[in-house]
């Protein structure tokens, strides 16, 4: 998938088809009260980013979001704005080429109906058509974590992209969220929301993140919700991710756009201090705290992990 091109007068239609305002709800943007079929992972064979003559070195970009009990303001953020500025960003400032973007809404796997939803990697509106079709689960397990690592399998197993087959580029891949990633995923888990059969008992998360990084270049971008329990889910991304995570405040969601931006832009050779300084004022400063978590090695052209 992936054809086509993003345009500022689909973002315009689709907003007002859809009655994207400023006043609306998470509920009235995200009307689905199921998984749709579509984006159910037990049904999806693959989701494939492929060269096109539109987009002749796709880059494939996976955003996945959790959509547990707290977290509706960041659904709400995206539909409204984050998505449309996101994809605006990487059309004006060319960090990738031929940008192919897949959402996807993350759940809990101990205790969600639907732990995780995945579109398909499109380069048009289908972008926002589709993350509007996901559905708000809302629920979770109160259980100390969230199932962040599922959009990790999924990713490693269940994606085929040119960038990476014919390339060996790598696309990169952003999960977001308030709370530590569950160690493990279970045999069990896996059976139950991919349908897949796998040999080992369960997987750790840190084992899933060294193998999703292999063909994607992998963040985490926590937003600190709670202060009381920083220090424990920084303890907890630490372990899995190194130092692969940024962190925002729940009322800088509207800045999401440009930390992922900058951070494609320095896996790509940009400096850091000028990925940070081409933003205003506001976002310069939200952006420069968010990365601080995150080490680049100038002369080597990478970040740690």
């Amino acid at each position: 998938m992936g054809r086509g091109s993003y345009t500022a007068s689909d973002w315009s239609k689709l907003k007002n088809s859809r009655n994207i305002t400023a006043d609306a709800s998470a509920s009235q943007l995200f009307q689905k009260n199921s998984v749709d079929e579509r984006f159910d992972p037990r049904f999806v064979n693959v989701r494939e980013s492929c060269d096109s003559e539109d987009s002749p070195e796709a880059t494939p970009i996976i955003i996945g979001f959790d959509v547990t009990g707290s977290m509706g303001y960041l659904a709400e953020e995206l539909a409204k704005n984050s998505l449309n500025a996101t994809v605006t960003n990487l059309l004006e400032k060319q960090p990738v080429t031929n940008p192919h973007i897949l959402c996807a809404a993350i759940g809990d796997s101990k205790s969600d109906l639907g732990p995780l939803q995945v579109t398909q990697f499109e380069a048009d509106i289908r972008i926002a058509e589709q993350l509007l079709d996901l559905w708000l689960e809302g629920r979770g397990g109160g259980n100390g974590g969230e199932s962040y690592h599922l959009l990790w399998y999924f990713a490693d197993k269940h994606t085929r992209t040119d960038s990476y087959e014919k390339r060996k580029k790598k696309g990169f891949l952003f999960t977001i969220g308030d709370e530590p990633c569950h160690m493990e995923l279970t045999k069990e888990e896996i059976k139950r929301v991919f349908d897949d059969d796998v040999q080992l008992a369960s997987y750790s998360s840190k084992d899933l993140y060294k193998r999703v990084s292999e063909k994607y270049e992998t963040f985490h971008i926590f937003l600190d919700k709670y202060p009381q329990r920083t220090k424990s889910v920084v303890d907890n991304w630490q372990q899995i991710v190194g130092d692969r995570f940024a962190i925002l405040k729940p009322e800088e969601v509207e800045y999401i756009p440009h930390v992922i931006t900058s951070i494609m832009q320095i896996v790509n050779g940009m400096d850091k201090n000028k990925a940070i300084n081409q933003w205003e004022d506001a976002a310069k400063q939200v952006v420069s705290r968010a990365l601080a978590t995150i080490r680049f090695d100038r002369e080597k052209k990478f970040l740690f992990f």
